[in-house]
């Protein structure tokens, strides 16, 4: 089961839907590697080491931004606590956008949402409108203690909070050297282009996530699967903090909540 890393809200205008956020991606989704010593198979750490190859307890270690080759300015937790955001457990929708205007390299990291009971019919009354408008709700939510951009779209039967990039996070285009749009300059013919185009027709297909596979991810895990049926087994147990209690809900009105936001958009 699904382990939830927040339970809060989705919130636009006075409207607010109740939700639990899921990571997407599945946990067995990667295959992690613990260091071992050869000998004796016993775990090696990893050891913090200054450039003289001293060891420096935690104690001695300070965060430092290079704002200049070798020149540093040193952040102490108070700073950085007094730059945090507080977790307000809420996905705070600011504007809606038309999903096409939003540029493929900004989408980073897709959550699940599930709504509570409470919440079922927004829930369903957001996603739906999301689909007859063609439109994305852009949105500030913190996971974590870290404040994000997010998109939220829906996708089948399920709202997604899809993490953005900030616009800093992003190179431009023009670091880079890339052949001119004047196609007529670069020699592509006509001809050229209908035979492109004719190609790419032929290996046309429906999108079927499922005929893809990883077939470095399964050839790794079949090796693995042969040694543990031999007892080369290593196991690390993990304990795993419990979710927490869902919140309660309130049966609301939402067309009155709805009016109410667009009378004070007004």
């Amino acid at each position: 089961m699904a382990r939830a890393l927040w339970k809060g809200s989705i919130s636009f205008g006075l409207v607010t839907i109740p939700v639990s956020l899921y990571a997407a991606k599945s946990p067995q989704s990667e295959i992690r590697f613990n260091m071992l010593h050869k000998t004796d198979m016993r775990p090696v750490s990893n050891k913090r080491w200054d450039d003289q190859e001293h060891e420096v307890p935690w104690g001695e270690i300070v965060r430092g931004y290079e704002f200049e080759p070798d020149q540093y300015v040193v952040i102490g937790e108070e700073e950085l606590g007094a730059a945090g955001v507080e977790a307000t457990q809420s996905v705070d929708i600011i504007h809606f956008v038309d999903a096409a205007e939003i540029d493929p390299a900004y989408y980073d990291t897709p959550y699940y949402t599930e709504p509570a009971k409470a919440g079922r019919k927004a829930y369903a009354l957001l996603r739906e409108t999301l689909k007859r408008t063609g439109k994305v709700g852009v949105a500030r939510v913190v996971i974590r203690t870290r404040q994000h951009l997010c998109a939220l779209r829906a996708d089948g039967a399920m709202l997604v909070v899809n993490i953005l990039r900030w616009p800093y996070q992003l190179r431009d285009a023009a670091e880079f050297d890339l052949p001119d749009e004047d196609l007529a300059a670069l020699g592509v013919s006509e001809p050229e282009l209908a035979m492109a185009e004719q190609l790419v027709s032929s290996m046309a297909a429906e999108w079927a996530p499922d005929q893809y596979t990883d077939t470095y991810r399964d050839a790794v895990m079949r090796i693995i699967e042969e040694k543990a049926t031999r007892g080369e087994v290593t196991r690390i147990a993990e304990a795993e903090g419990e979710a927490p209690e869902p919140g309660g809900g309130q049966v609301v009105d939402i067309m009155t909540l709805l009016k109410r936001s667009l009378e004070k958009r007004a």
